[in-house]
């Protein structure tokens, strides 16, 4: 017997299920052509994966034969209610933990962007968060970035460190010669301002590359 999606994530949870059958869950219903699951399945191929999905505007989803406005509503606001629950992460007074809390807010807010975006996230000493601040904003290749931009927004709010991360418009992660360069700049400017910079993300389309956890691989590489 066929288990559908709604009896396979009440047995062995949403993880177990793939983005069709999550897709299919949040349509409900197929069309007299196709069942749900193949209309999702259809729906991803089309558009390139789920990240372009989900960049789609809602006008433009609601033109895709079998999905019209009603679908097209609902799969908007499941990827809006997604986007908002990565966002509340950091909000001011949540505590970063980990760099890969930063890269899924920054591939949130810039999924479907084919521009490179630089942000600063303003940290107490505790590790909390005092805010949030897109520095730049450049092209497919690259965001211009000044120490004095990054540091000047920690001055002013009294951040004892922050995180400084930025988006691959490309999908690849790997960090360039010039993040190398930023990444260090930026590290010898907070030395001398006294305000630490603890990690550069950068965020891929489905990896991040981050300095920190890099460095402390090294470290702990050479101590062997």
């Amino acid at each position: 017997m066929h288990t559908g999606p709604r009896e396979r994530l009440l047995q062995l949870g949403e993880p177990r299920l793939s983005d069709s059958e999550c897709l299919a869950l949040i349509l409900r219903t197929g069309t007299r052509e196709l069942p749900v699951e193949q209309l999702a399945t259809r729906l991803l191929q089309e558009f390139g994966g789920l990240e372009s999905l989900a960049a789609t505007p809602v006008r433009e989803l609601a033109t895709v034969p079998g999905i019209g406005p009603a679908r097209a509503a609902a799969l908007h606001a499941a990827f809006g209610l997604a986007r908002r629950l990565s966002e509340h992460r950091f909000q001011p007074g949540r505590r970063i933990c980990k760099a890969e809390d930063i890269a899924r807010i920054v591939r949130d807010t810039t999924r479907g962007s084919g521009r490179e975006t630089f942000f600063v996230i303003l940290l107490d000493a505790r590790h909390r968060v005092l805010g949030v601040r897109p520095i730049s904003t450049g092209d497919l290749c690259g965001a211009p970035v000044h120490p004095r931009e990054v540091f000047l927004p920690a001055i002013r709010e009294s951040a004892a460190s922050i995180v400084v991360a930025h988006n691959h418009p490309s999908g690849d992660a790997t960090p360039s010669d010039s993040d190398h360069g930023v990444t260090e700049r930026l590290r010898d400017v907070g030395v001398l301002v006294g305000i630490e910079l603890l990690d550069h993300v950068v965020v891929g389309a489905s990896s991040y590359y981050s300095f920190a956890d890099r460095r402390a691989s090294v470290i702990r590489s050479d101590r062997r």
